[in-house]
């Protein structure tokens, strides 16, 4: 029954996210909020293990993604997925609100992008778009 709905496929009645942050207040705050909407979730540390778990063959309809992180930074690792033909909805969770790093992590693939702290009515508004 949990393996349900696990590899996410759009129409599935589940939907799932990857959490990518290298901090573990953040991750648990964002694991806490997506569980508490009943989105099945997983997470990493860093954008290489958000790469590697892509690459195991495990997709998301959703990805938080941190900016600032460790081995390989989310816009880095946005990038990659986005040429790896990722078309997951990739949503920029950061502190940083300086137009020109936020326009270069847009730029890099994301399809929205919210500042710390990540809120529920922030998190809905993401999921309305998926789901719109």
């Amino acid at each position: 029954m949990a393996a349900q709905g696990r590899h996410g496929g759009t129409k599935s009645n589940k939907m799932t996210a990857l959490v990518v942050d290298d901090n573990m207040v953040n991750r648990t705050i964002h694991h806490r909020l997506l569980d508490n909407l009943g989105i099945e979730n997983e997470v990493v540390v860093n954008g290489k293990e958000a790469i590697d778990i892509h690459c195991s063959g495990k997709t998301f309809d959703l990805i938080l993604m941190d900016m600032d992180m460790p081995v390989m930074n989310g816009i880095e690792a946005t990038r990659k997925l986005r040429e790896m033909g990722i078309r997951s909805t990739i949503a920029g969770v950061s502190t940083r609100s300086m137009e020109r790093e936020v326009e270069e992590f847009m730029e890099a693939g994301l399809d929205n992008y919210q500042e710390k702290p990540l809120t529920m009515p922030k998190l809905i508004s993401i999921i309305q778009k998926i789901n719109g």
